[in-house]
């Protein structure tokens, strides 16, 4: 949690923090990724079995060697736009077998020779849980729960016996399953209206649950801010003991999904954007408070939280979904990236994942081809945040100036400050404070007061920045890394224009 003072331009910045102000837990997951059959993200991505980079099981070594850089916790799959019209079925057992089949959502034609088992060994290898969404288009009741029991089940049963007999003897014990993508939306087949998603969420989380009540179960939202949240909310998350075999302690539904996508060609409205997702967060959280209390949901029921899982900064007219939605970011895109990551640390104690789309190739943040890969600009925050920003958040005081231009969307004027600084904090495990300080100007470096920084060993210091806010990465040239630097902690600290500075410290006892 940052708050802000607001002071005048050109007055010195100051921030505040103490590692004694813990505020809640960061998530390990809020750093999960996303696999959708679309463009080049599976097919050429993370599965290429005719390339020598790959393995025996035809996985890009180099890719699993980048998540597993980013410690990667989970991954959500097989969409997205895609799930509405797939059928898990088609994609077991052997290959030769598999049917091809036309796909719908980008238009092109799936082969299934990439599947539910082909997705497990991936994770496996990787180190990151699986994240299954159903298909509530084209999908069935008895498909979800046929999919559940493959995955899941260990009993003498039809699914499960016929895991084990395409080669996997032991359940993958997948925890979390969505119940649908984006269902609200005009572009997905069997589009649904709010009433009726809710009504059909609602029974086929009391089936899944009577199946594997270990599971857990993501509800279908919107952005955060829609009447399609409000209603689902309401209806959705409620009590049922029956629905739970008398359990008092657990829920039918236990988080609640939303998506969000910020881009703008002006840089300042391109960095403020994200701030629209922490307005999000805050705004579904009180939709979750609000229908517990009126739902009289008990406190012995954990509180649902937040899935943010489609997350990016996306320009959908500069990278076009069904021509492969290949972005070319830029440091201005990097450091956007910088201030969606600050809002998951500063709204942690509502998140319980977070998965960045895509993890390969689309829109995303990494990028193959038949050589090697090229991390691009958004790469290096996700990198640093991924390795330092974990344990707890902590409480910052800023004191900025703050842009005071349009924003994108508008509304974002009108509800939050956009200061100059954007600023989280976070304590780790081993009692080490990470500052995370985003200098959204592309002109003024910010000298800044800094209160808190009490150490005697030095502050290190991993800077993110380029020689202009348009500046891109290539395979030849890295326009866009983290420089690492120290300070001695003393004094003020100037952070550099356009950029992302992580200042790092272990507090004297």
């Amino acid at each position: 949690m940052t708050t802000l003072t607001k002071i005048p331009n050109g007055q010195q910045a100051r921030i505040s923090v103490d590692p004694r102000n813990v505020i809640s837990r960061i998530e390990d997951n809020t750093y999960g990724g996303f696999t959708e059959h679309m463009g080049r993200c599976i097919y050429g991505g993370i599965y290429d079995p005719r390339n020598p980079l790959s393995d025996e099981d035809g996985f890009r070594k180099d890719v699993i060697e980048a998540m597993k850089e980013i410690k990667l916790p989970v991954v959500r799959y097989p969409g997205g736009n895609f799930v509405a019209t797939y059928h898990w079925m088609d994609g077991v057992g052997p290959r030769d077998q598999r049917p091809r089949r036309p796909e719908l959502a980008w238009l092109g034609t799936e082969t299934n020779e990439f599947g539910t088992d082909e997705f497990m060994r991936w994770c496996e290898k990787v180190g990151a849980e699986p994240y299954l969404c159903l298909n509530f288009g084209t999908g069935t009741l008895d498909e979800a729960l046929g999919w559940v029991e493959y995955c899941n089940g260990t009993r003498d049963t039809y699914y499960a016996n016929l895991r084990r007999k395409n080669g996997r003897e032991q359940p993958y014990k997948v925890k979390y399953w969505a119940l649908g993508n984006e269902v609200y939306g005009s572009w997905q087949v069997a589009q649904m209206t709010k009433e009726d998603y809710a009504k059909k969420a609602y029974q086929w989380a009391k089936a899944l649950k009577l199946l594997d009540p270990s599971i857990k179960l993501i509800l279908c939202g919107e952005s955060g801010f829609s009447s399609w949240d409000s209603h689902v909310i309401k209806e959705c998350i409620r009590f049922d003991p029956h629905g739970l075999s008398d359990n008092t302690t657990s829920s039918l539904i236990d988080m609640h999904s939303i998506h969000l996508y910020t881009a703008s060609a002006d840089h300042l409205q391109n960095v403020t954007a994200p701030l629209a997702a922490e307005r999000a967060i805050e705004i579904t959280a009180g939709l979750i408070d609000l229908a517990r209390a009126e739902n009289k949901v008990p406190p012995t029921v954990p509180k649902q939280k937040i899935c943010f899982d489609e997350w990016n900064v996306w320009d959908m007219f500069r990278a076009p979904g069904e021509q492969g939605a290949e972005e070319r970011y830029t440091l201005s895109d990097a450091l956007a990236v910088s201030v969606w990551l600050n809002v998951f640390i500063r709204q942690s104690r509502h998140i319980g994942m977070a998965n960045i789309a895509q993890s390969v190739n689309v829109i995303s943040p990494l990028m193959t081809d038949k050589t090697g890969i090229t991390k691009q600009p958004t790469w290096w925050p996700l990198l640093l945040f991924s390795k330092y920003m974990r344990g707890s958040t902590l409480a910052v005081h800023l004191h900025s100036g703050v842009y005071d231009g349009p924003t994108r969307p508008e509304w974002v004027r009108g509800a939050m400050e956009t200061p100059w600084l954007d600023v989280s904090a976070a304590l780790d495990n081993e009692g080490v404070v990470t500052l995370a300080v985003v200098n959204i100007s592309s002109v003024e470096d910010i000298e800044t007061q800094l209160e808190g920084v009490l150490t005697s060993k030095g502050v290190k210091v991993y800077t993110v920045s380029g020689e202009a806010i348009d500046v891109t990465n290539t395979r030849e040239r890295q326009a866009v890394s983290v420089q690492e630097g120290s300070w001695n902690g003393k004094g003020s600290y100037t952070f550099p224009k356009h950029s992302l500075t992580m200042l790092r410290w272990r507090p004297r006892a």
